[in-house]
């Protein structure tokens, strides 16, 4: 298990968010998964804040999206990222941030979240075509695979992963 940090930009490289010292409990060629539980959050305005609940992140390299599934109450509530895929340096693992995002409820509802944010930044920080297309096609992959139901879109998924990060934490 390695620590590390979650660092998100925006498309002007401007930061936009830090997770403070995350658990990576795997990663192979396509995918890292991280554990936050109670860390440290800096937004890029310098606010401070503290995650609430435990939550299993999925880190795609072929994919523009990421998955926080967050733990509360023995129900699992999705938040997705529509952002770049990853890269992993010295200071953590990193991404760029593209406003959109999709909340996916215990009951199976979902919404996409920051539209007003998503068209506005399109003009403003010069979202290219290219760029547009992928967020659009990410979607509909993202959408897809939650009504799926494919990993890391079911509780099976998510609590296996937080069981095995669990027994981790108690061999230290």
């Amino acid at each position: 298990m390695e620590i590390l940090d979650i660092i998100s930009y925006k498309h002007d490289g401007e930061l936009h968010r830090v997770w403070k010292n995350v658990c990576k409990i795997y990663e192979d060629d396509s995918l890292v998964i991280i554990v936050n539980n109670k860390v440290d959050v800096i937004d890029g305005d310098g606010r401070r804040w503290k995650t609430r609940e435990p939550a299993i992140c999925y880190f795609f390299k072929d994919y523009w999206f990421n998955v926080i599934s967050m733990i509360r109450n023995q129900e699992i509530y999705y938040y997705c990222n529509l952002s770049s895929p990853y890269v992993i340096d010295k200071e953590g693992i990193k991404y760029i941030d593209y406003d959109l995002d999709v909340k996916l409820y215990p009951n199976g509802d979902t919404i996409i979240l920051d539209k007003d944010e998503y068209d506005f930044n399109i003009k403003d920080m010069h979202y290219s075509k290219e760029i547009i297309a992928i967020i659009k096609r990410n979607l509909d992959i993202l959408l897809d695979m939650i009504k799926k139901r494919e990993d890391p879109f079911n509780n099976e998924c998510i609590n296996n992963w937080y069981k095995k990060f669990l027994e981790e934490v108690n061999k230290k």
